[in-house]
């Protein structure tokens, strides 16, 4: 698998690291040492994934992943500070796809870039056009798309794999550790309150009103289940 990747990172001893273990596995490598340099980079080059750390100078990879999600779906990995559970959830609830703590394993990151990778390269290239419907809900998986009440919905990488997930088995109540499971494609199942999160931003998009969910709705003591809103 190859690919070009984006490192935004102010650490230098941090960035060189990731570029070469991500360059020995065959993807090509840039790194920005602030948010605003990594910012123009997404503008101006054609990335297939992010590496964003979320405390960086003159622009804060919040901002970053912000203005990144208002226009485009490209994957986004984080990087926080150990056991930094607020940089977490704000980074998933601004559309980051997954993240890493630090100081974390090279073996490991790299292997979570190449389920994200693989995961774009299913979707995109899937088979022969499927469309499943939940009420007015549709989801085309082989174009990637989602129309809700006619209208098309735009979701990020996660999002929409965890609606394919929900789509596959309409009114079954899935488990958090399921969900997360299917996210991470492997074992590793990382925190479940980011499961949580993932749902969150999922009923902002196809919920009338997310406080008071009607199409994916919370299954007491087990997960979550989609079902068609009345």
């Amino acid at each position: 698998m190859t690919g070009r990747i984006l490192v935004v990172e102010d650490e230098e001893a941090i960035s060189d690291s990731v570029a070469y273990a991500l360059e020995s596995e065959g993807f090509r490598v840039d790194v920005a040492a602030n948010g605003e340099d990594g910012l123009k980079a997404t503008e101006t080059d054609g990335y297939d994934l992010v590496l964003l750390d979320l405390m960086l100078p003159r622009l804060s990879g919040a901002e970053v992943c912000r203005r990144l999600r208002a226009g485009s779906a490209i994957p986004i990995i984080m990087l926080t500070a150990k056991n930094s559970e607020l940089e977490v959830v704000l980074g998933l609830e601004l559309g980051a796809d997954d993240y890493v703590t630090k100081p974390f394993s090279l073996a490991e990151l790299v292997g979570r870039v190449r389920a994200l990778l693989r995961r774009r390269e299913l979707d995109r290239d899937g088979g022969a056009p499927t469309v499943r419907r939940v009420g007015s809900l549709e989801l085309d998986i082989a174009r990637h798309t989602i129309r809700l009440d006619e209208e098309e919905v735009q979701l990020t990488p996660s999002e929409f794999k965890l609606l394919e997930l929900l789509t596959r088995e309409p009114e079954r109540a899935f488990a958090r550790a399921d969900i997360m499971q299917h996210l991470w494609d492997s074992s590793y199942v990382g925190d479940q309150r980011a499961c949580d999160t993932h749902v969150s931003n999922l009923r902002s998009k196809i919920e009338q009103d997310p406080g008071r969910p009607e199409r994916l709705l919370t299954v007491r003591g087990v997960g979550y289940k989609l079902t068609a809103a009345l």
